[in-house]
């Protein structure tokens, strides 16, 4: 790789020099040919070849421009074209709308500024060549742009989230407001605007919060040893069963609210509950049934404990 830049640097500064050598023996032919033509003809027909190449240049002027004014025409209807095809669909995502909008335009002014080029008599054969040339070694120079370029296609392709999708990526959390060609824009609970490149993106870890309609909340409760541990299993889930929000097994085709003893820890009990909610539901159903559980169950009779230790004292 440190051999390849040197190399493809150094070949694009010989096409350079090698076209505009190729350029400056064309205008130089030109030129000698111009002379010979002035000195062999007449005021008159010097006046009337100056007069046709004029005419023939402004001509080719005015093509030009009115291919240019147009083309803008077509380019600004192709993309309202696209824009309202693309919003007839049932659950438009705007990511792949602006994606894709950004990315026709650009291709269609590439385009016509090359036919532009042309219809001005410019031979656009070694203007491929040399943007070609060009394209390379800037491609190398910006191979972290071309990578984030790349990686928005395999975002639009693949879609493992859209617009206004809740996400965790690249150690960023919040949702998707917009995505272009280069990077996607975030927004974290907090209001923080977080711009993304599509190349980290692309090659990282993907958590989509919104990818699915359901979501499983899950709560650890401890309790002192000495509690009942059926009576403690028996409220958490009345707690949870209160909440209207649940989903019950005929919605998420998963198991009811579950509670368990999960583990029996150094100074208390450790219950776990799991239960289904709607996505939109996570954290407000996490938060009340925290609080419930607090307020309901030392009315029952069971408490919660603190950290504590017996110390025996061996006398001699």
């Amino acid at each position: 790789m440190p051999n390849f830049v040197p190399m493809t640097i150094f070949n694009f500064i010989f096409l350079q020099d090698a076209a505009a050598q190729a350029l400056a023996d064309s205008l130089a032919a030109d030129a000698e040919a111009a002379r010979e033509a002035l000195i062999n003809k007449s005021p008159d027909e010097i006046l009337h070849s100056l007069t046709d190449v004029l005419v023939r240049f402004g001509l080719k002027l005015l093509a030009a421009l009115a291919i240019f004014i147009i083309g803008a025409w077509v380019i600004k209807q192709i993309r309202k074209a696209v824009h309202k095809r693309m919003m007839k669909r049932q659950s438009p995502d705007r990511t792949v709308l602006t994606f894709t909008e950004s990315l026709v335009a650009i291709i269609l002014w590439v385009l016509l500024i090359v036919i532009c080029i042309g219809a001005l008599g410019i031979n656009t054969t070694s203007i491929a060549a040399l943007l070609a040339a060009g394209g390379m070694a800037i491609g190398m120079s910006l191979s972290g742009t071309v990578q984030n370029f790349a990686g928005g296609i395999i975002l639009l392709v693949f879609k493992p989230f859209k617009s206004g999708d809740y996400i965790e990526a690249q150690g960023t959390t919040g949702t998707v407001t917009s995505m272009n060609i280069i990077t996607t824009t975030i927004l974290t609970r907090d209001n923080k605007t977080v711009i993304i490149p599509n190349g980290a993106l692309s090659n990282g870890n993907i958590i989509n919060y919104s990818a699915q309609n359901a979501r499983r909340v899950e709560w650890t409760v401890n309790v002192p040893y000495g509690s009942d541990s059926i009576q403690v299993r028996d409220e958490i889930m009345r707690i949870i069963k209160a909440d209207g929000r649940i989903l019950d097994s005929t919605t998420t085709h998963a198991d009811d609210p579950f509670v368990g003893l999960s583990a029996m820890k150094d100074s208390s009990l450790e219950f776990i509950a799991r239960a289904w909610v709607k996505t939109e539901d996570y954290w407000a159903v996490y938060f009340d049934i925290n609080n419930a559980i607090y307020t309901e169950l030392p009315k029952k009779g069971i408490h919660f404990p603190f950290p504590q230790m017996d110390v025996h004292i061996k006398q001699q």
